[in-house]
């Protein structure tokens, strides 16, 4: 089997590439190819180059590029940057296939739960609406140009939560303030939380790789959702330290403006209504058993 990978120099990407390399040829689409394990080739989209030929010879491509979400304020440029990061790359990996058309390959390309927009206390699942902002808006259009493969590949769109794991995304970030005992819920603490383990999220993609009926959307979170102040008692517990003090609302929205009002002071009750359904089994669905796994403690 022949797995190309955008974005394969990341959080995910990183231990993906060595995860699926024992399935095959696995090849790493990146800017800088001497930054990835395995075998990279330099690719700068939208741009079409010998790159293409790799996807297009691939049973199986997968799509994770995207600039950070979360990295900062959301500047029109910055906004501009999160969309053409994702739209670009999406569109030159679908003409890429399109160039060169097969009869069994697949197209997994990554989303968000941010789809959903901010929802309150409302369950969601796939068969949900999207919701209203700047990343459901963004969300709707990346998935979207994902779809225009669906000529020339089966084609699966993740919709992931917020990842967990201490080597980085958006966990390894909250760490230092509750590390430093000023850790705690944020705003409210009523927002939900719809996370996954990082362990989980790879084993999704090699499942929607070696599962042939897998097409379409999947939210890829844990069927156990939480409210952040709950995730913030989880984490304290976790790693030993209070988690009592709250950051207030007004001070991340000053700092971060709607980045902060979308991501952090608003959220999903999330469902992967799919995935139950169709057989994956989560590794880590409980809060407290990924977190102990993640900092290496025993739960009590």
């Amino acid at each position: 089997m022949k797995i190309a990978i955008a974005g394969g120099s990341g959080f995910i990407g990183t231990p993906l590439v060595e995860r699926l390399m024992r399935l095959g040829d696995v090849v790493v689409l990146t800017r800088n190819p001497s930054h990835v394990r395995g075998r990279g080739i330099e690719w700068h989209p939208p741009a079409l180059g010998p790159w293409a030929s790799e996807v297009g010879s691939a049973d199986v491509v997968i799509n994770l590029a995207g600039e950070n979400l979360g990295a900062g304020r959301w500047s029109a440029e910055r906004k501009q940057r999160l969309v053409s990061s994702r739209l670009d790359a999406t569109t030159a990996l679908v003409t890429a296939l399109k160039q060169s058309p097969a009869e069994r390959r697949a197209f997994i390309s990554s989303s968000a739960v941010g789809f959903y927009g901010d929802r309150g206390d409302e369950t969601l699942d796939e068969l949900s609406p999207a919701g209203n902002g700047f990343l459901a808006d963004l969300c709707r259009k990346w998935e979207a140009a994902a779809r225009e493969a669906e000529p020339v590949a089966r084609v699966v769109l993740l919709r992931f939560g917020v990842v967990f794991d201490k080597s980085g995304g958006a966990l390894s970030k909250m760490l230092l303030p509750f590390r430093l005992g000023l850790g705690g819920p944020i705003g409210s603490g009523r927002q939900w939380m719809s996370w996954i383990d990082r362990e989980d999220v790879l084993r999704a993609i090699e499942w929607t790789v070696e599962n042939h009926a897998a097409r379409g959307v999947y939210n890829a979170t844990s069927p156990e959702p939480v409210q952040n102040r709950d995730f913030a008692h989880a984490l304290g517990r976790a790693i030993r330290r209070p988690a009592f003090l709250p950051t207030p609302a007004i001070a991340l929205k000053a700092a971060f403006g709607q980045m902060a009002e979308e991501t952090i002071l608003g959220g999903q009750r999330v469902l992967p209504a799919r995935l139950g359904s169709e057989g994956f089994a989560f590794a880590e669905p409980n809060l407290d058993a990924s977190l102990a796994r993640i900092f290496g403690r025993k739960t009590e």
